[in-house]
């Protein structure tokens, strides 16, 4: 029988066709239907349906699209969780934001606080200004998206989570820092940390080179793969985590702040 502190997680690493959300699904929902374990938790990249795009008033989709509605359908269809990114319209306004779409279909998202300027994200996107922790089979998640990984006070670990993970559209230029942060956040949060890039090549010629990856809390790689499309599948134990926490306690020597 499974044990309750552990969650079963696959990582979906894959290129993405240019802002074209149908086949984006198809491959996805192709992917998804190899895995054959019981899985409590699918990882997408950021922005899976279109690619990181800033054409967001061409193929922005409102939370009742198709892809979100997809989503609901692929949750419920393989009792499973499933997160990601996408472009999403709202009052006027549009947001990257990050899904946690739960087995019932119910949905909690985390809008991206941190809009990566160098592609003109802010002129098009409106940042996010909440932290969201979504609280599954006992476990506290905090899910953020790509630039935000450099920014640690945001991820500090002051709500005592379990998981930290990112959805990214990281270039290949830069990956060193995508390793490096990625399993930073994993060591100085004490949490298990997971970030998920797509590969291939964008319609504006950058490059993506992988490198999903898995982190324990003392920055122990439990999984990754360089730049193959493929899915990774991980298990992690929150009791293990526990453990180490307490044998350690790191944690409880955290600076003190508070966000204005």
């Amino acid at each position: 029988m499974k044990s309750k502190s552990t969650l079963e997680i696959a990582l979906i690493q894959s290129d993405l066709i240019w802002e074209n959300p149908s086949e984006n699904r198809k491959v996805f929902e192709e992917k998804i239907n190899t895995i054959s374990s019981s899985i409590d938790l699918i990882i997408l990249p950021e922005m899976f349906a279109t690619g990181f795009t800033m054409n967001a008033e061409n193929v922005a989709e409102t939370m009742n699209g198709k892809t979100v509605l997809w989503m609901q359908k692929i949750a419920q269809q393989k009792h499973t969780a499933i997160t990601g990114s996408l472009i999403i319209e709202e009052e006027s306004k549009f947001y990257n934001r990050l899904l946690f779409v739960f087995p019932s279909g119910k949905i909690e998202f985390y809008d991206k606080k941190h809009t990566f300027t160098l592609a003109g994200e802010n002129k098009v996107f409106t940042a996010g200004k909440n932290h969201t922790i979504i609280d599954y089979k006992e476990w506290k998640i905090n899910p953020l998206i790509c630039y935000d990984l450099r920014f640690p006070v945001w991820a500090r670990n002051t709500q005592n989570y379990d998981l930290l993970l990112y959805v990214a559209s990281w270039p290949k230029p830069r990956i060193n820092a995508w390793d490096t942060l990625l399993k930073a956040r994993a060591i100085e949060n004490m949490s298990y940390t997971i970030g998920v890039n797509r590969v291939g090549k964008d319609a504006n010629n950058y490059e993506y080179s992988g490198h999903s990856a898995c982190y324990d809390s003392l920055g122990k790689e439990l999984c990754f793969n360089k730049n193959n499309e493929t899915v990774l599948l991980v298990s992690l134990d929150k009791e293990s985590q526990n453990n180490t926490r307490k044998r350690f306690r790191f944690l409880d020597d955290k600076d003190n702040f508070e966000f204005l």
